[in-house]
């Protein structure tokens, strides 16, 4: 009796257990986990997502530089595709036969039931094709979303383009998710918290037969996607243009700046591209094409290409030396060839001279004294501490750092400092007569050319800056950036840049200056020339400039790669926008019509 309830007493307990394993399970089923019920609402609705529409870019006047178009995701339910004419299908979406294969094979792998991408961002022409025949492929139907469109193909470097997001962008923000597309450069990619709005999400009842039977729920538990804000920028779309005609057929780049905000108004980086290449199913094609080009196209030469500063830097050295009080504005030196090479010149009697006729010589004595002030007896450990001093208030002009602007990739510069000669020529075995290049802007020194509007700015401005951006404005918000409101002051007293003012001013207007080409009827205009030695090819043609004189409306820099002399190329396309800024017409078409038929991209290189 005791073993058969022994029995009875296991049997019941195992059947115990069993059911409740069983309970646990159904449980589980019913109520923890979801999966079954969103096998079964799968079958009977069909989400698609509802992609928001960017916001839209302006230029500073309101002329629309960015807007958005139609266009279509075509997606797959496998499980739905019946037996069809896969050749017509492929004619009718201009695929080939084997790519159909590779894209429904890759769908098939994902879900049998649950929809994906087949085609991306057909666009509105290519979908009216598509429309009328799509009814005879039941498993395939369009989701809507919008593709950028560049109505005046031009600052491409400024706006940057969209791409799909990858793993990274997904891991690194859980807005995102596979299939998103995200700002990829440029303001697209700066802004792209403001711009990419938010998405939503349409639920639609569906029968067996795939036929869409209504809103689920009425649409209450639809989500509506919400339009990305609108950006105004500091670019003046014209302006803008005009640079990139007249760089045509040239490598370089010109950034023209509003010295009262540091407000942006032209950033050309050339060659440049159409914006438009880079959007929707072109850009497979494309970008590796513009990726490959041996100009660059893609190559933003206004952030990222660093260029000694040439004869532009002896402005920074003279307002050091000033400041220091080495020299006055009255210093003269003498043009000592044996030094450093110059062109043949009256001796420059005071800094003003100095600016205005370019010396070489001048500038290696104001260095020497800069570095070289009596504060060791060893002549390595002076050169030291007048490095190190200069290298800070050099530094304090923005140079040899990144400008904190709203455009992603910018580049540094750099400026030279003790650390760097203390490796490359060992401690104690290097003294000014090493390192006297840097006295005229060459040997190590490195620059942007946003970096040299933003010196132009600062001396317009008679020592600050605010930092070059392009966010004007944000539609329905009344502030920008707080940091772009900032007065950053680079340390040189305001007395100390009228005779730089008057120097520069003599360049443009007086004979023997190194830039007469950049002249302007009835405008004052202040600028100097520079010529960067290269050792890849011919030498750079600089030139930075302001104008009017007093209260300046635009400050510019202008870069052309392998052109020679400051004076003969960059001066003349500076004076060109500086007049087109402030006039609006040009008034010598002859130097107009020599700029754009110059082509300077076949400049024999230095063997």
């Amino acid at each position: 009796m005791n073993n058969l309830s022994n029995r009875k007493f296991t049997i019941g307990l195992i059947f115990l257990v069993i059911g409740f394993i069983f309970l646990i399970r159904l449980f589980n089923v019913q109520v923890l986990n979801d999966k079954y019920k969103l096998d079964s609402d799968h079958n009977v609705l069909r989400e698609i997502v509802q992609y928001p529409a960017r916001g839209l870019i302006y230029d500073r006047n309101g002329l629309l530089l960015v807007y958005n178009e139609a266009a279509y995701d075509l997606m797959v339910i496998p499980k739905q595709v019946e037996e069809m004419d896969t050749i017509a299908f492929c004619e009718l979406l201009g695929v080939s036969k084997e790519n159909f294969i590779q894209k429904y094979t890759k769908a098939r792998n994902y879900s049998r039931y649950k929809p994906s991408v087949f085609e991306k961002e057909i666009s509105s022409e290519e979908y009216a094709k598509i429309q009328e025949k799509l009814y005879e492929y039941p498993g395939f139907f369009v989701q809507t979303r919008t593709l950028r469109k560049y109505p005046r193909k031009s600052a491409a470097h400024i706006l940057g383009y969209i791409g799909e997001v990858n793993q990274s962008d997904i891991e690194g923000n859980k807005y995102y998710k596979s299939g998103d597309y995200i700002g990829k450069s440029g303001i697209e990619l700066s802004y792209e918290e403001l711009l990419r709005g938010k998405r939503g999400v349409k639920r639609i009842l569906v029968d067996v037969h795939n036929r869409e039977k209504g809103s689920f729920n009425g649409g209450l538990s639809d989500t509506m996607a919400v339009t990305g804000q609108t950006i105004f920028t500091t670019i003046d779309a014209e302006l803008q243009e005009y640079g990139e005609l007249l760089m045509g057929n040239k490598k370089g780049s010109i950034v023209a700046i509003e010295p009262e905000t540091g407000e942006i108004l032209a950033l050309v980086s050339a060659p440049a591209y159409d914006p438009n290449k880079l959007v929707g199913r072109d850009v497979k094609k494309n970008y590796p094409i513009l990726l490959n080009d041996e100009v660059k196209p893609l190559f933003n030469r206004a952030l990222m290409a660093s260029y000694p500063p040439g004869s532009t830097f002896k402005i920074i050295q003279a307002l050091i030396g000033m400041q220091e009080g080495v020299i006055t504005e009255n210093t003269g030196f003498p043009c000592i060839k044996s030094y450093v090479g110059c062109h043949n010149h009256p001796a420059a009697t005071n800094v003003s001279s100095s600016v205005k006729m370019s010396c070489n010589p001048y500038y290696y004595s104001v260095f020497k004294r800069i570095l070289m002030q009596g504060k060791s007896k060893s002549i390595f450990k002076d050169s030291e501490i007048g490095l190190a001093n200069w290298n800070l208030k050099v530094k304090k002009f923005g140079l040899g750092l990144r400008l904190q602007t709203d455009l992603p990739a910018i580049k540094s510069g750099y400026i030279p400092d003790v650390k760097f000669y203390n490796k490359w020529y060992g401690e104690g075995r290097w003294a000014f007569s090493t390192i006297y290049s840097l006295s005229i802007g060459q040997g190590e020194i490195g620059v942007i050319p946003l970096q040299m509007a933003n010196l132009s700015a600062i001396i317009a401005n008679r020592g600050y800056y605010y930092t070059p951006h392009l966010m004007k404005e944000v539609k329905g918000q009344d502030t920008i950036p707080f940091i772009f409101k900032i007065k950053n002051d680079v340390g040189i007293d305001a007395k100390y840049f009228d005779p730089i003012l008057d120097g520069m001013q003599r360049v443009v207007e007086e004979a023997g200056g190194t830039a007469r080409r950049a002249k302007i009827d009835s405008v004052e205009v202040c600028g100097k020339t520079g010529t960067a030695q290269n050792p890849h090819g011919e030498d750079h043609s600089i030139f930075m400039a302001f104008a009017p004189k007093n209260n300046p409306k635009i400050a510019i820099a202008v870069y052309i790669e392998n052109a020679g002399f400051g004076g003969t190329w960059a001066a003349p396309i500076a004076s060109l926008m500086m007049e087109k800024y402030l006039h609006d017409t040009i008034a010598d078409p002859l130097k107009e019509k020599r700029i754009l038929e110059a082509n300077l991209m076949d400049v024999v290189q230095k063997k």
